[in-house]
């Protein structure tokens, strides 16, 4: 078997042959090809030396590059990392000088301005809808809509504590302590069942004995009930005592319109007179600055239609 012929200037071979004519070239690496290696090669110490890389124990190298940014009006210099970056682009950057901007024009201005302002307002649902859904969405859900037997209605304009900018602050600041006594050691079953038809006349249902609508209006506003000292005489309810409104047929603790029946809506209203209500809403005062509170009263304000 003859070797074969290498022409001048032609690429090398391995050496190896198969079949006697078959051989493997052995081209060089295109310089390209070399040149981007080495580049991600450099690429990478550098980035090894500038930025948090490698762990070492039980901590890990920082990196030489660092970052400012402030905490509570000082200014905080650290190693570079995601967190840091995204509080300082959230105090620097374009949006978040103009985002403070807006801020400091409503906390300068009145409600009344914020809320016939389309600009301001526009801000007002932008910015409170995220504080919204950290602190109060849990419980009055999404659109304001509540847990029916456990957390209000915040969209349908009937306010337990008043529905006006100056209520719903103040509800935010300082909080709120739903209460209604349970009446189990204080009427019988025949007692609470008359109030229960009463209670359920008011609100515009019929189908209730006369006789029992009689009895009912008077331990509602005699001593034995005494319900009219928070429900009020007429039973529209007393905003100073988170007391509702029962006239108008808007259930918060129990769900009467979709009863089967008569006797099922008595027994759902019997129940709240057993066992009493006691429910509580959290101050904010502790959590949110002022300007936040303002644009969440704003905000819920105008989810419910406001007062």
């Amino acid at each position: 078997m003859s070797k074969p012929t290498e022409k001048k200037g032609a690429v090398q071979t391995t050496g190896h042959a198969w079949d006697g004519d078959l051989q493997e070239y052995n081209n060089p690496l295109p310089r390209w090809w070399l040149w981007g290696f080495y580049a991600t090669v450099v690429f990478a110490v550098v980035y090894w030396l500038m930025y948090p890389a490698w762990p070492v124990g039980n901590t890990f190298t920082k990196g030489f590059n660092t970052i400012t940014f402030e905490v509570d009006g000082e200014e905080r210099t650290t190693h570079w990392n995601t967190r840091a970056l995204l509080v300082r682009d959230m105090q620097s950057s374009p949006s978040a000088v103009r985002q403070r901007e807006f801020l400091e024009q409503i906390a300068a201005a009145s409600y009344e301005e914020i809320l016939t302002d389309a600009d301001k307002l526009a801000f007002v649902r932008s910015y409170a809808h995220g504080i919204y859904g950290d602190f109060c969405a849990a419980c009055h859900q999404v659109g304001g809509a509540g847990i029916v037997g456990l957390y209000p209605n915040l969209a349908n304009d009937d306010w337990l504590w008043g529905g006006t900018v100056e209520r719903i602050e103040e509800t935010l600041i300082q909080g709120r302590l739903g209460y209604m006594p349970s009446y189990r050691e204080t009427l019988n079953a025949d007692q609470m069942t008359d109030v229960a038809v009463y209670v359920l006349s008011i609100a515009g249902y019929e189908g209730g004995d006369a006789d029992a609508i009689g009895r009912g209006d008077r331990i509602f506003h005699g001593a034995e009930g005494g319900c009219f000292q928070c429900h009020n005489v007429g039973g529209v309810g007393r905003t100073s005592q988170g007391a509702p409104n029962l006239t108008n047929n808007i259930w918060q603790i129990i769900d009467v319109p979709n009863a089967a029946d008569h006797d099922a809506r008595v027994e759902l209203v019997k129940s709240v007179l057993r066992n009493g209500i006691q429910r509580q809403m959290p101050a904010f005062a502790d959590r949110l600055s002022p300007i936040e509170i303002k644009v969440l009263t704003a905000y819920v304000h105008q989810l419910g239609g406001g007062q």
